[in-house]
């Protein structure tokens, strides 16, 4: 699994140290700093898929239609994704598939009839609605695909998750649907999938983590506590602090960031800019009663306690006692916005303690040229401590890249999609040598190598 804390024991410990003074430099001026050059010009493929700098290659492991050792077929949507070692030099990707019910019938025909007991949710006739996850098993030195399959199914629209120290994926429904007539079940919720399962793993819901339009999650290694974003406009920034540290199943509580202060506090910055670049703010954390929402108003309820707004949270990752996500269309130009968080610190944030509260937030990316940085969504680390965040514009011709963003906040270009969709579920082998990111429709997973402690 990957240790994210080891790249940041090195050099990516001193880099991400200066975060806070650059950015407050940046806040000075009111904008973002000039694109640097990164890793270099990126260089046209030839096969118009996806550009990368000199020295950087990709390979195609996995696509939409493949058949799996499970008897089914890719299906389409590949969106977040989490990277685990196996040993032997092999990786297991759990990768997520945003489907929804409506999608069933342009899915392979495997798809369109999968039953089995073990999914959530199925239609009326038995077959399982086709969100969920599958897992490959990829050996890094035949750069082989040895395994595929369909680990978790009967969920809609898992968007992203996270990994955790334990050794699973946390899969994250981004719907709040209800039995309707043609699914059974309430959806909302995370599911949690062992990198190391060989198969179809019955899909259970983590009720007390929340029900809401989920987004990604990660997990402080030190305490248990689980970090989660929200897919809204009116979004909040949550926490779940499990009764037992590492047993999700065993309950929780569930809390809802909030300033310090400052009630309500809007830190989208869409009318006037309320948060500055660099600024550090001081929070606290607000209790959540009724955790499985039936009125899908957990939102509701956190704000009206004073806790914090956020601009549709997406892409989120664990770094050095330390976390970044992304607000998809934050700040004043609605281009997208990275927070950063330090919680106050493991013996105040314990997942023995129930009423943990402190930390603090800051505003270290907003964007105001779409140029630089437009619509930033999962993100992840690279081996040399910076950023690289997967962009998903809202536009009717997308032009996406990944981002590199510097422990100094400048932004540089990683790589260019030559294709109308998104790339989604960026993650690295735990020695850094691989990228492996998904284009999201027709799906495709791409395994990036190149000098990636180069710069």
């Amino acid at each position: 699994m990957i240790d994210r804390r080891q790249f940041f024991k090195g050099a990516g410990t001193l880099a991400f140290a200066g975060l806070a003074s650059s950015a407050l430099g940046k806040a000075n001026a009111g904008v973002l700093t000039p694109t640097t050059k990164g890793y270099g010009p990126l260089v046209p493929d030839p096969k118009k898929l996806l550009d990368l700098p000199q020295g950087f290659s990709y390979q195609v492991i996995s696509e939409l239609g493949d058949a799996m050792r499970d008897g089914l077929n890719v299906p389409d949507r590949a969106d977040g994704m989490g990277c685990f070692s196996l040993g032997n030099n092999k990786v297991a990707l759990v990768r997520n598939h945003e489907l929804q019910a409506a999608h069933l019938s342009i899915q392979p025909e495997s798809i369109q009839t999968h039953t089995t007991e073990l999914a959530y949710d199925h239609f009326e006739n038995g077959v399982a609605l086709p969100g969920g996850t599958t897992t490959l098993v990829y050996n890094l030195d035949t750069k082989v695909v040895e395994k595929e399959f369909v680990s978790l199914v009967g969920t809609i629209r898992n968007c992203a998750g996270g990994i955790t120290p334990w050794g699973t994926w946390l899969t994250c429904e981004e719907s709040v649907d209800k039995p309707n007539g043609v699914i059974s079940k309430e959806h909302g919720y995370i599911f949690e999938v062992p990198a190391d399962a060989e198969t179809l793993v019955e899909a259970k819901p983590l009720k007390a983590m929340g029900r809401f339009n989920h987004e990604a999650a990660c997990v402080d290694p030190e305490t248990g506590i689980v970090y989660l974003t929200e897919d809204r406009g009116d979004s909040l920034f949550y926490r779940f602090i499990p009764s037992v540290k590492g047993q999700l199943d065993k309950g929780g509580k569930l809390q809802a960031l909030r300033i310090k202060g400052v009630p309500q506090f809007d830190s989208r910055n869409w009318d006037k800019a309320r948060m500055n670049l660099g600024e550090w703010l001081n929070v606290d954390w607000v209790d959540l009663h009724t955790p499985e929402s039936p009125n899908d108003d957990l939102r509701v309820q956190g704000y009206k306690a004073g806790a914090t707004l956020f601009a549709r949270g997406e892409g989120l990752h664990w770094g050095n006692n330390e976390l970044y996500f992304c607000c998809t269309n934050g700040g004043a130009k609605q281009l997208g916005q990275i927070m950063r968080y330090q919680p106050q610190g493991a013996k105040a944030d314990s997942a023995s303690n129930s009423q943990a509260s402190g930390g603090r937030l800051q505003l270290f990316v907003e964007s105001d040229d779409a140029n630089l940085f437009n619509f930033g969504d999962n993100l992840t680390v690279s081996p040399n401590g910076h950023l690289i965040v997967c962009e998903d514009q809202y536009t009717e011709i997308v032009d996406n890249h990944l981002r590199g963003v510097t422990p100094e906040g400048d932004i540089y270009n990683v790589a260019k999609l030559h294709a109308q969709t998104e790339l989604a579920g960026a993650c690295f082998t735990n020695d850094g040598s691989v990228l492996f990111v998904n284009m999201y429709s027709p799906s495709k997973t791409l395994a990036i190598t190149g000098p990636w402690m180069a710069l």
